[in-house]
């Protein structure tokens, strides 16, 4: 179906259903008005498998709120992730992304772990994500929690330098019509259509369509490159909240998308996913969830390759309290995939096709030593995967809250980036002689990790530091095998690195109706060649990542009816790349002359006429200063 016959029918149906007034409005008034004490008591899941306070965490985590979302004038979900200071961020071309955390960034970064409502978002491909088609209706997204640093304990492998979890709103929470319209100069135009109700007693369901259409970016000679595209998505959700406090929840999604590429025709993707979630509670102190999915996804790149991938996936936790000191939370899941590749001239995937399966279980405890003072969390992942057998994960961190405004924590952890397809099973070419193959006894990349952090709260003052130093063994490397002769190259586990730095946050409520936010990260990462290895790169082909980034935002109300938001962005070079460092300014101004009825003008990149971001200087595409409308109505 046609991005644009996705929309229509979308409108259609919610225009057609009969009139509903919101059960709840959006979050989007209620976070505005929240103090800095109140955001920092929002209750996180992703550090802890249970609601727990964001000024009490023992990690690294920063709350994106739909409120922040709103305020940026993000259309995509990358776009949003810029408002987290801890990701490294960097726009490759009109769909293409790098995202990381703690560096090791690249278009196919493999060292973060993306959720989605708790389904992983990951191609065994290169154990990373396509950036391109992960899509969300951003008005639905609740908070998206990001952490720096290794969650391998509870979430598994490739959970090495962070986690990003978006988690979207209930369905009672999205009732009645919601039509968002616009577009302009670089997004020429952005539509989407929700509707939400009641179904019977005790249900609630929404329905969502959108569609994009988004120009290409620059060559290095000022020429258009090829790379516009358009994409299609819609969704559904349905929530139950039965009197005996069960909850269940089927939600998914499904998409359709077309991207210009100069030759021999134009990369097709599409795909869908359908999820599951059930939460049993057995008493105040114990409660059961089980969640499965099926992720289906299709991506055509005509003359390099296709793909088919299968992803079916379940997994159990349960929760108790034991005694008055103990939280303990165990679970276990499976994973199995199903990957068929189209092999090309210039690359293969050998065997073409594959089935792999993942087994895991996990026990974590958090230990109450001083009530809510002391706190001490111990536990660790086991995994099994087709191609290293098991791996364990274990970490332990300590959380001492010495006063109602002052917490410090800590904590060592151990985590794995297990071989992915390109490891194991890449060939380039497509047939013998290679220049590039495979090594099949490529092993999992290892890091032990060493955290520190502290929070301080003071009135309309909020600040957050967090130190790490990781030491990683068996990262990627390319090998020659019979030197002196170049080829064949082979991926081997030749290097070894290290990473370390900081990353500080500060908030400030100035007035009730104007707050600003300020993060820095300072980051260095050196990587060697271990005795015998060939590969001289010294980590060039592994990170492409800042040595130091800085952002500043601010939002300002004006009255009951206007709003001014702004945010300012600056990045170091990347040397690896040649890349110089630049400065951004992005800005929005918003209009409610009647509560249903937000609009808004807002740009992008607007202090400088294009800029590079990231990639070598033969490949590097260059993004436009862009400006845009938009007006939301809800009803």
């Amino acid at each position: 179906m046609s991005p644009r016959r996705t929309l229509f029918l979308l409108v259609v149906l919610a225009v057609s259903a009969p009139p509903a007034r919101a059960q709840q409005r959006d979050s989007i008034e209620a976070l505005k008005h929240l103090t800095l004490d109140q955001l920092m008591n929002i209750d996180v899941m992703s550090v802890s498998l249970r609601p727990q306070r964001l000024f009490e965490t023992p990690s690294a985590i920063q709350v994106i709120t739909q409120d922040d979302i709103r305020a940026s004038g993000a259309t995509s979900l990358p776009e949003a992730l810029r408002l987290a200071s801890n990701l490294q961020v960097a726009q490759v071309d009109a769909r293409q992304w790098a995202i990381s955390a703690r560096g090791f960034n690249g278009t196919t970064a493999n060292k973060l772990l993306v959720l989605i409502d708790g389904r992983t978002v990951y191609t065994p491909l290169f154990s990373g994500v396509f950036w391109d088609v992960q899509d969300v209706l951003l008005s639905d997204v609740d908070r998206i929690e990001v952490i720096s640093g290794p969650g391998a304990t509870l979430w598994g492998a490739n959970a090495v330098n962070g986690v990003i979890n978006v988690i979207t709103k209930d369905a009672k929470d999205t009732g009645g019509l919601l039509v968002t319209g616009g577009g302009g100069t670089e997004l020429r135009g952005l539509g989407s259509a929700r509707y939400g109700g009641g179904l019977g007693a005790h249900g609630n369901y929404r329905i969502y369509g959108k569609a994009f259409s988004r120009d290409p970016t620059l060559l290095s000679n000022g020429q258009a490159a090829p790379d516009g595209w358009h994409m299609g998505q819609g969704g559904f959700r349905l929530d139950w909240d039965a009197p005996d406090s069960n909850r269940l929840s089927l939600h998914g999604d499904w998409y359709d998308g077309r991207i210009a590429q100069a030759s021999p025709g134009h990369i097709g993707v599409s795909g869908g996913n359908v999820m599951a979630k059930w939460a049993h509670p057995f008493s105040a102190r114990s409660n059961l969830t089980v969640q499965a999915y099926y992720d289906r996804t299709h991506r055509d790149i005509p003359g390099t390759f296709g793909e088919d991938l299968d992803i079916y996936d379940i997994d159990l936790q349960h929760r108790t309290v034991v005694g008055t000191r103990h939280d303990v939370v165990w679970g276990f899941g499976y994973r199995l995939i199903n990957d068929r590749v189209v092999n090309t001239a210039a690359l293969a995937f050998l065997p073409p096709h594959v089935a792999r399966q993942w087994f895991s279980a996990f026990a974590q405890d958090e230990i109450a030593l001083a009530s809510d003072r002391l706190h001490v969390t111990l536990g660790t992942k086991i995994e099994h995967n087709d191609y290293t057998g098991f791996e364990i994960q274990p970490s332990g961190r300590v959380n001492w809250t010495f006063s109602p405004s002052r917490t410090l924590w800590a904590g060592i952890s151990r985590a794995v980036r297990t071989p992915s397809r390109i490891d194991r099973e890449l060939y380039a070419p497509g047939q013998p002689p290679y220049f590039l193959a495979g090594g099949p006894g490529f092993r999992s990349e290892t890091e032990l990790a060493y955290e520190l952090g502290y929070r301080h709260q003071e009135g309309a003052l909020v600040l957050a530091f967090a130190g790490f130093y990781s030491r990683y063994r068996g990262l990627r490397s390319l090998e020659q095998v019979n030197p002196p002769k170049p080829t064949p190259i082979v991926i081997a586990n030749g290097q070894d690195g290290e990473s370390y730095g900081g990353e500080a946050t500060a908030s400030y409520r100035i007035t009730d109706d104007w707050q600003v936010h300020a993060g820095y990260t300072e980051l260095r990462i050196h990587i060697w060649p271990n005795p015998g290895s060939t590969d001289t790169s010294r980590g060039t082909a592994e990170s492409h990542t800042p040595n130091r980034q800085l952002s500043l935002r601010s939002s300002l109300r004006l009255g009951a009816q206007w709003s001014v938001d702004g945010g300012f962005r600056y990045l170091a070079e990347i040397a690896n790349q040649q890349l110089p460092a630049y400065a951004e300014l992005d800005a929005r101004l918003s209009w409610r002359p009647v509560a249903a009825l937000e609009l808004s003008v807002a740009g992008r990149n607007l202090l400088h006429e294009h800029h590079a971001e990231f990639g070598t200087p033969a490949a590097r595409r260059d993004i436009e200063r862009g400006v845009y409308g938009m007006a939301q109505w809800h009803y």
